[in-house]
């Protein structure tokens, strides 16, 4: 990378801490990530998010089992629970006299999308004063239980948590794709995508991270090669997860039309 600036080279830090010391996060240093999350684009100014603080340990060891027994949601002093949230925008029409036609699915990608931008910021915000975070999609397991915990009102919705800490660990930065798998000029293609797959695979197997297992090379049988991002992303996108979420979304309200 040839140009560079402090902003870019925080950036190309992050790493997903699941190691926290256990120092406290003042709230201010919380209220300060969460207002330069609020400086994310917002479509149309709507601002359809919110987030939970969730300090008390109790309440953290509960969500920590909601999230898949998750032990850095226990160890992290801070646990930030971020929603879509259309509630405001539900009262805001009500206070006006105006009907709220929030049952569409263009306003559930409005709100996520703005969930997914003030997220990212919040995560610079905290890297930036020296604390680690990690995203935890792991909140949308058992939606149910984890929009009673918080007190979540109808037209609100849990999208993905973020344990918020100093770091206790020093993991790796993960490699990313190459830029041709995801940087198309003008229009889609595939062209070089298997090269770029390929490359991928030979780097996030040298990081080590998937053990050095190996597997069998499709259509070639006998033939083995190292485990990589591609039989690793296949198998996990094979599966179906968290078949739940159309339910529980109607029932607070996204009836996604």
């Amino acid at each position: 990378m040839s140009i560079t600036n402090p902003v870019l080279e925080q950036i190309h830090q992050h790493r997903s801490i699941r190691q926290y010391k256990p120092d406290p996060v003042s709230r201010e240093m919380v209220e300060t990530i969460v207002v330069a999350g609020q400086r994310a684009a917002t479509s149309s100014n709507l601002q359809a998010y919110a987030c939970v603080a969730v300090t008390d340990a109790a309440k953290r060891a509960e969500l920590a089992r909601l999230c898949g027994n998750q032990d850095h949601i226990n160890q992290a002093p801070i646990f930030l629970a971020w929603c879509a949230d259309l509630s405001k925008l539900d009262y805001a029409c009500a206070l006006r006299g105006h009907p709220h036609v929030g049952n569409y699915v263009e306003n559930f990608i409005i709100a996520t999308v703005d969930v997914a931008l003030v997220m990212q910021n919040a995560a610079l915000a905290a890297e930036s004063l020296g604390l680690g975070i990690c995203y935890i999609g792991g909140l949308r397991d058992r939606t149910r239980e984890v929009i009673q915990l918080l007190g979540l009102p109808h037209y609100m919705f849990p999208i993905s948590g973020m344990t918020v800490g100093v770091p206790n660990d020093n993991p790796i930065i993960r490699p990313r794709l190459p830029l041709p798998a995801v940087l198309h000029w003008e229009s889609y293609s595939n062209e070089g995508l298997d090269q770029a797959l390929q490359e991928y695979d030979v780097a996030m197997v040298n990081t080590g991270i998937y053990n050095n297992r190996q597997v069998a090379v499709p259509g070639n049988p006998g033939v083995m090669e190292d485990y990589g991002w591609t039989e690793h992303s296949a198998r996990r996108v094979s599966r179906p997860a968290r078949t739940d979420l159309r339910e529980v979304l109607h029932e607070q309200g996204f009836e996604l039309k």
